[in-house]
């Protein structure tokens, strides 16, 4: 076998369809490789029934939004291949028309007001709304194109999106044709739910493919791809959503890493009908212990003027798990009385395996944080000020709140507090701040450094 890698050339005249040759509509050991990145790889397999007066090969039902410069057909060595097109004739009255052209039709002419008939004629021309007609006994007359009636669908128009590629075989043979090429318009995500239940939590996450390429795949081998490959930049179409879940009792989804990405391999096929969202389980993690933790991002003491409150974010935080998580969107639920609560929506990016896993969930209701210059103090070498903090808990719960303040340190750079904190990030100076419920803690900072 042969493997042949080439761009389409539109511009050149096909052959007669006549010396076509016959291929199976079956399809068989067909797979598609799913990127998070709107594309697709195909692969396909047909036989192949070739004589040697064929001169073409018509491959129908490939995707409308085939990468035409992507193609790659594996063909016998017996088998030349000149050129190849891509061919998708929409069918419309005028095609239809302009193909039979100096071929017999039939024509249905009107009698009186509520009587037609049916007469036989050979199409001359047409000018879209109007054909002129010869008719069996040689009389040319002006009919409407509507009126015009087709026995059938001209050969030469490709009615489904095909290649269609002009060769020379050296001898009759029977082959099997491969095929592969890439598409755009398919799109896999991961999709995950976080289901608190007190301190502990069970994650359930899905494949979710996204088919908006043109194309329908029957019953075919499914593995998608987590990372991002590098490609020249692509514009496509916005999708739509619905979407039709796989039962929950399917195999387990099988994963490996393979050269810096985690391929996912689905363990049974798959059919994926066109502008339809697929969803495949593909993670079930339960009895998870989580943590509540609580943030606050503060002002630069070196910049800040007069007093300013700040929220406290929430999040929700767990060891990282022994699978590696492709990127998705994450929907935390708990329940309240036996009803379910949303208490919020991220985003997860690529996760290595054995990653923590650190979830905001929104803004804390009953925690806020002032912070106030209290004195100033600046030279022209130097800054210097005085910042009171105030933690205001007004939950029924004790909490610890974390403040983090961005401060650009140096050698000159001085933090003087009653409180501990931690440097983080080489700017970062982050406070510890435990807040009994129902009170406020406060307490005061200096900050020194050179400009």
């Amino acid at each position: 076998m042969k493997k042949i890698t080439l761009a389409l050339m539109s511009s050149f005249t096909l052959a007669t369809f006549t010396f076509g040759a016959t291929l199976t509509n079956t399809v068989q050991n067909n797979s598609l490789v799913v990127y998070n990145s709107g594309i697709g790889l195909v692969h396909e397999e047909r036989e192949l029934s070739l004589k040697k007066s064929d001169t073409q090969i018509i491959y129908e039902d490939v995707a409308k939004s085939v990468h035409t410069d992507s193609i790659n057909i594996d063909i016998a060595p017996e088998v030349t291949l000149y050129s190849q097109q891509y061919r998708f004739d929409a069918l419309t009255q005028n095609k239809l028309l302009e193909a039979n052209l100096g071929k017999k039709v039939e024509v249905r002419l009107l009698r009186n007001r509520n009587e037609f008939k049916i007469i036989t004629a050979t199409l001359l021309a047409h000018s879209g709304a109007n054909a002129i007609v010869r008719t069996l006994d040689y009389k040319i007359i002006t009919v409407k194109s509507s009126n015009v009636i087709f026995d059938e669908i001209p050969k030469e128009l490709i009615i489904k999106p095909s290649l269609v590629w002009n060769i020379k075989a050296q001898k009759d043979l029977e082959t099997t044709l491969k095929l592969d090429y890439l598409l755009s318009g398919i799109h896999f995500e991961s999709d995950y739910v976080l289901n608190i239940d007190g301190e502990s939590a069970s994650l359930t996450g899905w494949i979710s493919v996204d088919n908006r390429s043109g194309k329908s795949f029957e019953k075919t081998e499914l593995t998608v791809l987590a990372g991002d490959i590098q490609r020249k930049p692509q514009v496509y179409a916005n999708r739509l959503r619905k979407v039709a879940m796989m039962a929950d009792a399917a195999p387990a989804v099988k994963e490996k890493a393979f050269e810096g990405y985690h391929i996912y391999t689905i363990p049974f096929k798959v059919t994926l009908a066109n502008n339809e969202k697929t969803q495949i389980k593909f993670v079930q993690e339960a009895n998870l212990s989580i943590q509540r933790l609580y943030s606050a991002r503060l002002n630069n003491p070196l910049y800040m003027q007069g007093q300013s409150t700040a929220d406290v974010s929430q999040f929700i935080a767990f060891k990282g798990l022994g699978i590696p998580l492709p990127r998705g969107d994450v929907r935390i639920y708990s329940k309240l009385d036996k009803q379910t609560i949303l208490l919020g929506e991220n985003r997860l990016e690529h996760t290595p395996k054995h990653t923590d896993i650190k979830l905001k969930t929104g803004t804390n209701f009953d925690i806020k944080v002032v912070q106030k210059v209290t004195k100033r103090d600046d030279s022209k070498s130097w800054f210097r000020a005085d910042i009171a903090y105030s933690v205001k808990n007004s939950s029924d719960a004790n909490k610890t709140v974390a403040l983090v303040v961005p401060f650009n340190t140096n050698e000159n750079s001085k933090v003087q507090t009653d409180e501990n904190y931690t440097m983080t990030k080489g700017n970062l100076v982050t406070f510890s701040i435990d807040v009994a419920a129902n009170t406020t803690k406060s307490f005061t900072v200096n900050y020194e450094s050179k400009k």
